[in-house]
């Protein structure tokens, strides 16, 4: 696992317990390939990999897209 998504995952990690947890590894095991390919550039923090995912929504895979979909439907955004 690459050094930004296992950053990314600590982010999201912290939010808050359980949640949080479904939530990162939903983002790491569906979107790994979409951040590497879509926003390598990108460094993890303050929700910009998600704003690049975003950015890219009709670039990404269906399994991130779902993932990410899932996740804002949750946090209500």
């Amino acid at each position: 696992m690459s050094c930004r998504l296992l950053a990314a995952a600590a982010i999201i990690f912290s939010m808050s317990g359980a949640y949080a947890a479904a939530q990162s590894n939903d983002l790491v095991k569906y979107c790994k390939s979409d951040i590497d390919r879509l926003c390598k550039g990108v460094k993890p923090g303050d929700g910009k990999l998600i704003g690049c995912l975003k950015s890219h929504q009709k670039e990404m895979t269906v399994g991130c897209a779902q993932a990410l979909q899932k996740i804002q439907k949750q946090a209500g955004k």
